[in-house]
């Protein structure tokens, strides 16, 4: 019998680098939220466009399709920090035991966030809201809508925080490097 060694050629850092990768990706995430919750909703709620029929369903659409988008996000973020653990340079976020301990609690803390707006907090908000777009009844929120959003605002704020570490880290990585090379 035959026996073919299966090698893999060794990749460089700059054929790929897992912390650029999760540094975009951060970056990326941390954009698109502003700009839906900074923007989007704001602009949204001066139009007035809150209180036509229609749109909590519409609402719902869209923070569903950005909360998949989210889970691929903190999916491709938690790949990178693990792919980062198994091929770490000298100066990597990974070589540090309990630096390399907060980029993967950091990476799984928002895969978790990404799940429950997916599957927990979403669809709840999105239940009431369509409650609420019924013809002929009268447009009370109820007390649990305002728990929610309070629910949210802190999810989301813990979330930009997270983000922002791990932007500071993979930073920190990536100036290592080039300033190593100098």
């Amino acid at each position: 019998m035959t026996h073919f060694p299966l090698s893999f050629p060794r990749l460089s850092q700059r054929q790929i680098a897992w912390d650029s990768a999760v540094l975009f990706l951060a970056v990326f995430w941390i954009g698109g939220c502003l700009i839906l919750d900074c923007v989007g909703m704001p602009m949204l709620y001066m139009n007035g466009r809150m209180t036509e029929p229609g749109f909590a369903s519409a609402g719902y659409s869209l923070f569903e399709l950005f909360n998949h988008l989210e889970m691929l996000l903190s999916g491709l973020i938690l790949t990178g920090v693990l792919a980062m653990r198994q091929s770490h340079a000298d100066c990597s976020v990974e070589v540090s035991g309990s630096r390399s301990r907060w980029v993967l609690i950091l990476a799984s803390s928002l895969v978790a966030i990404a799940l429950a707006y997916t599957y927990v907090l979403t669809p709840h908000m999105g239940a009431i809201g369509i409650a609420l777009d019924m013809p002929g009844t009268i447009h009370i929120i109820p007390s649990t809508m305002a728990w929610m959003h309070g629910a949210y605002w802190l999810t989301e704020t813990t979330k930009i925080i997270l983000l922002g570490y791990l932007l500071r880290l993979c930073y920190d990585d990536i100036d290592a490097q080039y300033t190593k090379k100098s």
